[in-house]
């Protein structure tokens, strides 16, 4: 799904969908935001593949405890699922509740054998570590995943620049990542990443609901990577 950069339409309401297809590639299904989630799945008939993430409370989600996992088990199986979002701190064992790392793992073998591809995804809601922290991050991810995201959140413009200089390196690398900079200082950085390699970009279809601080509407961030040249860059 993600050999080429895909805009995810992010939303907890699968009703929208229709709205996101003119500017989206996908829909980021934001399970710990949603009202009867697996009800929402069972009547998805949308046209958009499903990336289904149930963000845990400790990595800025709403969704508590390991039953999570119970939910994106059965979303996997919905043919319309395409990915899914799992932590890297679950999937690598550094959550202090060790039954994050089986359940984490569990459902990654699952979602493979389902031919569900797996994001595994870093969130840093207070800073942006230095360049070479931030290649070891995606690199990290990359490796348990089929796509290592990183989130950070940008205080001046040389957090942003950070960031892309760590996504055209991890790229280089061969590294599959989708990463951009949260916070109005690396904002430019959703639209610009995908120069660099970032694989996935995530936008609300309506700004009012924006899931992280700094996300551009759909249609204006979709306007924005496809001026800079759709992702592509010359390596």
């Amino acid at each position: 799904m993600f050999e080429e950069f895909v805009l995810a339409a992010s939303t907890a309401d699968l009703s929208e969908e229709p709205a996101a297809r003119e500017h989206a590639d996908a829909v980021e299904f934001r399970m710990d935001l949603a009202d009867a989630p697996l009800d929402q799945l069972t009547g998805y008939d949308g046209d958009l593949p499903l990336l289904v993430t149930n963000r845990a409370s400790w990595e800025g989600g709403e969704a508590d405890g390991i039953g999570r996992y119970d939910a994106l088990s059965d979303a996997i199986g919905r043919d319309a699922v395409a990915a899914v979002d799992v932590e890297l701190a679950a999937l690598r064992g550094t959550h202090p509740d060790d039954a994050e790392a089986s359940h984490a793992t569990a459902l990654r073998d699952a979602a493979r054998e389902a031919g569900v591809d797996v994001v595994a995804s870093v969130h840093d809601f207070e800073s942006t570590p230095e360049p070479g922290a931030l290649v070891d991050l995606l690199a990290d991810a990359a490796s348990e995943g089929d796509v290592g995201k990183l989130a950070t959140t940008a205080a001046a413009p040389e957090d942003a620049l950070a960031m892309l200089e760590a996504t055209h390196e991890a790229t280089a690398a061969g590294h599959r990542v989708a990463t951009m900079c949260m916070g109005e200082a690396g904002r430019h950085t959703r639209a610009v990443a995908p120069v660099y390699g970032s694989k996935i970009g995530y936008a609300p279809v309506d700004a009012a609901d924006a899931t992280a601080p700094g996300q551009y509407p759909l249609a204006t961030l979709r306007r924005l990577v496809d001026d800079l040249g759709d992702g592509e860059t010359d390596e």
